[in-house]
């Protein structure tokens, strides 16, 4: 029996509507195919409903079971500034690359709230994971960045471990970032950033504990 549900959490922005929309779709009728889960063919018209009446920017919550139900939840979003750095340490929970539901997005966290609960809010804006074999993966909300100095940003494979992200397959399809396996000692040799479609792509001072 499937006791999770798959999820898609977007943002809604005045003028603009849900940002990078046919990505997620596209990454939810895929996982919902790979998984054997209906087609979330309303999924669409139910997003474009929770946002009949939104003023400002959105915070949309998606979740989507195997059985083909659909709930959405809505808050308010305030964009981060675009100076915003974030204070990114390690977790010592790790990811098994074996383990291939890493690779969808789903409501089974427990793997990435242990990595968060290592450090308190105030020592973390983010907490990243490393795979069984000490490769930098993602971390517990985020996609992983590095600028080594070709031009082009470089993302951990899927097969590390780790979620398509949605802003990550944007940038990969655009040619600005690029599939690359990335070790501890890459990210001290270049600069470092995180980031999801919902937040875009922010800069990341890393501490090492």
């Amino acid at each position: 029996m499937i006791d999770f549900s798959l999820i898609e959490t977007l943002r809604w922005q005045p003028g603009e509507g849900f940002i990078r929309l046919r990505l997620h779709l596209a990454r939810l009728s895929r996982s919902a195919r790979r998984l054997g889960f209906p087609q979330p063919t309303a999924a669409a018209a139910k997003l474009e409903a929770a946002v009949a009446d939104a003023a400002g920017p959105r915070r949309i919550r998606l979740t989507f079971d195997a059985q083909g139900h659909i709930e959405i939840t809505s808050a308010a979003f305030v964009p981060l500034a675009p100076d915003t750095v974030w204070t990114v340490r390690f977790a010592e929970t790790r990811l098994d690359s074996a383990d291939t539901l890493l690779r969808v997005k789903t409501t089974r966290r427990a793997v990435y709230e242990a990595a968060r609960a290592e450090y308190r809010p105030d020592e973390a804006d983010e907490v990243i994971l490393l795979n069984e074999r000490g490769e930098v993966c993602e971390g517990t909300i985020t996609s992983i960045f590095l600028d080594d100095g070709t031009g082009i940003l470089r993302t951990p494979p899927i097969s590390c471990g780790l979620l398509a992200g949605v802003l990550r397959t944007e940038l990969i399809c655009r040619r600005q970032a690029r599939v690359g396996r990335i070790t501890l000692a890459d990210l001290d040799a270049g600069t470092f950033y995180i980031g999801n479609s919902l937040r875009g792509l922010i800069r990341a001072n890393l501490v090492r504990s």
